[in-house]
């Protein structure tokens, strides 16, 4: 069972009218802050694709996005926060006992361990022995804030992201790519998902070419480092998800 959990939680009202009025105010003289009342669908088409084919991408900055991300690694939460322009508010291991169960549902463990049962048996071995380590810590009156130093970065723990519509963009570019870690390029993929599941988001995915390097940039800027056939596994993957070409 999949226990990593992403879900589109907020977005800025009328995001791609928003961009589409914000736009205007370069190349429009008769531009007004009430004209942003009376811009339609029609004015995000006709305008927003053109503009952002110019390369035009600050515009973006003025939608954003906030995702809950659920079940998440801290060695993957130390990834996503590398990424600066955004705002994180993360699960706190100082002020919350955690609930700690199976080795499972408390870690997360890589495939390429599992696929190693005795290796994967050792690993069983020492992160249970971490969470019983935690629990006897705190039972002997240790504050979880002192305790929580014997988890294993692999422990789970959840996260609100908001980024604005520019930096989503990067973020994808970097983080859909094969070349990404398995776990992050996981979430980003659902992040991106997410986005498309919403009808009036659907066409600023193909606009603005949210995801990776070669659907942004048209060509694999990695080359010889990536492994045989990712540029077409790649490019298939996200027409799946964006319904694009």
């Amino acid at each position: 069972m999949d226990r990593i959990k992403v879900k589109l939680i907020n977005y800025t009202p009328r995001p791609l009218e928003t961009i589409t009025w914000a736009a205007l105010i370069s190349y429009w003289d008769k531009w007004e802050s009430e004209a942003f009342e009376r811009t339609t669908k029609a004015d995000v088409e006709k305008h927003l694709p053109k503009i952002l084919s110019f390369g035009h991408e600050s515009i973006l900055e003025h939608a954003t996005f906030t995702f809950a991300i659920e079940g998440i690694s801290r060695v993957c939460s130390h990834q996503l926060i590398r990424h600066r322009l955004a705002s994180y508010t993360q699960q706190s291991q100082r002020y919350i006992k955690l609930n700690l169960e199976d080795v499972e549902e408390t870690f997360v463990v890589p495939k390429s361990i599992k696929e190693n049962p005795e290796l994967f048996k050792e690993w069983k071995k020492l992160m249970q022995e971490s969470i019983e380590l935690y629990r006897k810590s705190i039972e002997q009156g240790k504050h979880q804030e002192d305790a929580r130093y014997i988890l294993p970065q692999a422990v789970r723990t959840k996260i609100v992201v908001t980024m604005n519509l520019r930096e989503l963009k990067h973020f994808f570019k970097l983080r859909t790519c094969e070349r990404a870690q398995w776990e992050i390029r996981e979430i980003a993929w659902k992040m991106l998902e997410e986005i498309v599941n919403v009808e009036e988001l659907k066409p600023i995915v193909k606009w603005a070419k949210l995801g990776p390097s070669c659907i942004q940039l048209g060509y694999c800027p990695e080359g010889k480092l990536m492994p045989e056939g990712c540029f077409k596994r790649t490019r298939e993957k996200w027409r799946k998800v964006a319904g694009g070409d």
